[in-house]
């Protein structure tokens, strides 16, 4: 079949342009597959901005958290056959998902929920692995007792939609999320959050309820800006875990005198250095894809844009860009 592309255009890398690649053959532990629908993360548009800065050489195909069925596999691929419908949030080192057919290791694949169609699953890989990861190999809150408090910094946001479920399912923590606007406050409320505070103004409104520290934090935006409050409220021996890189030196002093703990999650960690547990993202999204057809937790999906084209794409990247998604924005094709 036909290879239809939306890709950074090299000649202008602040435009899309649209491109038909060869059809690409399966490595060992590839499947290749019919892209029905993919998701825009703010991960599309930090690539995109990167290749803004630093040229391109040929065209770039962004786009990673898809849902799509497979039309063959890899001599080495286990668990997956010609039909199967599948979700996934891809590596960023491969062309990406803005494609009609790619290319995507198995390992790193779910089976689609049964329960949703290929807009709503879509939705769901790149930031479930992120909030699952961040929660429960990072900070590992299911360890916690009961009576400890987890902050998240962003609750409405792709991340933090699934990070207040995830956390509510598989932990006794109590779940504290920031939320601006009323939408959003309800927003994190229906999805099991205990109490929200307004971003701008935390350690006061937390200390209106009682709360002057807390015992482990989830950052999902602006970790510079963010920063200094975190430092102040993280408990002693606590632990903050963050997804976005900083953009400047942090001071560390208060976590040294804390002997608080600060981790990374960066979801793309396995797939870029093939780690030995590289499979575990696949059946974190197989546990996922039950709480889904399980009902346990809800689709993320906020906005679904019609076809895949060059002005789908800009006028989702934009969205993104803009800063105030509730959930995801996705593209069916």
């Amino acid at each position: 079949m036909n290879n239809k592309a939306i890709a950074i255009d090299p000649q202008n890398p602040g435009q899309f342009i649209e491109i038909q690649p060869e059809q690409p053959t399966p490595g060992d532990y590839d499947l290749l597959v019919e892209v029905k629908a993919a998701s825009v993360n703010p991960v599309d548009t930090k690539v995109h901005k990167g290749a803004q800065k630093n040229g391109l050489q040929a065209p770039r195909i962004l786009g990673w958290d898809a849902s799509a069925v497979v039309l063959a596999t890899g001599s080495k691929v286990t668990g997956f056959k010609a039909g199967d419908e599948v979700y996934y949030a891809g590596d960023i080192t491969r062309p990406g998902s803005n494609s009609t057919l790619q290319l995507i290791d198995a390992r790193i694949t779910g089976h689609k929920p049964k329960s949703l169609d290929w807009a709503a699953a879509a939705a769901i890989p790149l930031t479930a692995l992120t909030a699952w990861e961040g929660l429960f190999e990072r900070l590992n809150i299911q360890d916690a007792a009961e009576g400890k408090t987890l902050l998240i910094i962003g609750g409405a946001g792709g991340v933090g939609s699934l990070a207040i479920p995830f956390a509510r399912l598989h932990s006794k923590v109590k779940v504290i999320a920031t939320a601006s606007r009323p939408d959003s406050v309800q927003w994190c409320l229906d999805r099991g959050a205990d109490l929200t505070v307004n971003y701008k103004n935390m350690v006061a409104e937390l200390e209106l309820q009682g709360i002057k520290q807390v015992d482990y934090i989830f950052c999902l935006n602006d970790t510079d800006g963010h920063w200094q409050t975190m430092a102040q409220l993280i408990a002693p021996q606590g632990h903050i875990c963050t997804i976005v890189e900083n953009e400047g030196p942090l001071d560390m002093s208060q976590l040294k005198m804390k002997s608080a703990a600060l981790h990374f999650e960066f979801m793309y960690t396995r797939s870029m250095f093939t780690t030995p547990d590289i499979a575990r993202q696949g059946e974190i999204l197989n546990e996922v894809a039950a709480l889904l057809d399980e009902g346990k937790i809800r689709t993320t999906l906020n906005e679904t844009l019609q076809g895949l084209s060059v002005a789908t794409l800009t006028a989702a990247h934009q969205r993104v860009l803009e800063g105030h998604m509730r959930g995801k924005v996705v593209i069916t094709y």
